[in-house]
C-alpha cells in the first residue's frame, strides 16, 4: 500500500496575474485579490508596474524578482502559490520555460493558472489612440505642424476612401479605412486642445454626440416608442429640429459637397418639410441632372452612389476595351 501524499509530494501552484493599462490601476477583479492575499509569494519583473503602488497598500508584498521557471518550480514546492504579476509583454520567458520542463517528464510541475485580474472593456483600445496621438502630436515635424485647416483635404479623402470601401465590400479595407477615419477625428481632437481661448478635447468631441444620441433617442432612452423605421427617423427630425430651431430648412446643408448629394439631399429636406417648391426651369445639363436627383431622392435611391456604380461599371468596360479581344 503506497503511503499518503504529504505536502512536501504538492508541486504547489503558479498565478500567472494579466492587467490592462487600459483600465485604472488597483481596480482589479475580486478573485485577484482573493489570490493575491492568498499567495505565499508574490513576485513582479518591473518594478515600475503600475499596479505595485495599489498593492502594496492593500498590504500586498510584492518581491521586484524575474525568477526563472527552475526557480519557480522550487518556490512552489510544498503545496505553496506563487503569483506572479505579468508585464505588459506578459512573461514569455517564463511560460515558455516552464513548458519546456513540463516537456521533458522528469518535473512534478506546479498548477499553472492563467488569472485575468482587469479586462478590457468595449473601446478601451480607443484609449491607446489616444496616447499614441498625443505622442505624435508632441514628436513628430510633420504631425506637430499640422492645422484644421491643413487637415481637411484629408478628411474628405478618407471619407471617399472609406465610401469605396464599403462598395466594394472589401472587409479588410473597410476595416483599414474606418481606421483611417477615426485618426482624423482624434487628430483634429488632439489639435484643438491647444486652442489658446476655446480648448476642446476628444472626451468633449465624444461627450457631445453621447448627449446628442441620447436625446435624439427617445424611444430608447426615454418615454416614447418608435416601431418602425419611419418613427425613429420623426423622432430624429423632430428633436433635431428643436435643438437646431433653424429659420430654413436649407441650414445646415454643406454646400461643399458633391453636387449630386447636394441635389438629392435638398429635395430631401423639401420633401421632409411638407413644403411645394417646384424646381427651377433652365437650359442645359446641370438643370437635367437636378432633376434626375431629386426624382431618385424621392424614390429613395441616393444618386450619388449610383453614378459611382455606373462609372465603375463604365471604368471596367474601358479596361475590357484597352485589354483589346480575349485570345481563342
Amino acid at each position: 500500500m503506497s503511503p499518503a501524499p504529504t505536502s512536501e509530494d504538492d508541486p504547489g501552484r503558479v498565478v500567472l496575474l494579466t492587467t490592462s493599462h487600459r483600465v485604472a490601476p488597483g481596480l482589479l477583479s475580486w478573485p485577484a485579490w482573493q489570490a493575491l492575499h492568498a499567495a505565499d509569494r508574490v513576485l513582479c519583473a518591473d518594478g515600475a508596474h503600475p499596479q505595485l503602488p495599489y498593492l502594496r497598500e492593500a498590504g500586498i508584498s510584492v518581491e521586484e524578482a524575474a525568477p526563472t521557471a527552475e526557480e519557480i518550480v522550487d518556490a512552489c514546492a510544498g503545496g505553496r502559490t506563487v503569483v506572479v504579476v505579468a508585464t505588459g509583454e506578459g512573461e514569455p520567458a517564463l511560460t515558455d520555460g516552464l513548458a519546456r520542463l513540463a516537456g521533458t517528464g522528469r518535473v512534478h510541475m506546479p498548477d499553472l493558472e492563467l488569472l485575468p485580474a482587469s479586462y478590457d472593456l468595449p473601446g478601451a483600445r480607443l484609449l491607446d489612440l489616444v496616447q499614441v496621438m498625443d505622442r505624435i502630436r508632441a514628436e513628430c515635424p510633420w504631425s506637430s505642424r499640422q492645422t484644421h485647416k491643413g487637415l481637411a483635404k484629408y478628411g474628405i479623402e478618407e471619407a471617399y476612401e472609406l465610401v469605396e470601401a464599403i462598395e466594394e465590400g472589401d472587409r479588410d479595407e473597410l476595416r483599414e479605412e474606418l481606421g483611417d477615419v477615426l485618426l482624423q477625428v482624434v487628430f483634429h481632437a488632439r489639435i484643438a486642445e491647444e486652442h489658446p481661448e476655446e480648448p476642446f478635447s476628444v472626451d468633449d468631441v465624444a461627450g457631445g454626440i453621447v448627449a446628442k444620441l441620447i436625446h435624439r433617442h427617445p424611444h430608447v432612452f426615454g418615454e416614447e416608442t418608435a416601431d418602425t423605421p419611419e418613427d425613429v427617423k420623426a423622432h430624429w427630425l423632430r428633436t433635431k429640429a428643436e435643438e437646431k430651431r433653424r429659420s430654413s430648412v436649407t441650414e445646415g446643408v454643406p454646400l461643399g459637397q458633391p453636387a449630386l448629394a447636394l441635389a438629392a439631399k435638398l429635395a430631401s429636406r423639401v420633401r421632409t418639410a411638407g413644403l411645394e417648391v417646384p424646381l427651377p426651369a433652365g437650359e442645359g445639363v446641370g438643370y437635367e441632372l437636378l432633376v434626375l436627383a431629386a426624382r431618385a431622392e424621392a424614390a429613395g435611391v441616393d444618386p450619388e452612389a449610383a453614378l459611382r456604380a455606373a462609372a465603375r461599371a463604365y471604368r471596367e468596360a474601358i479596361r475590357n476595351a484597352e485589354a483589346g479581344p480575349a485570345e481563342a
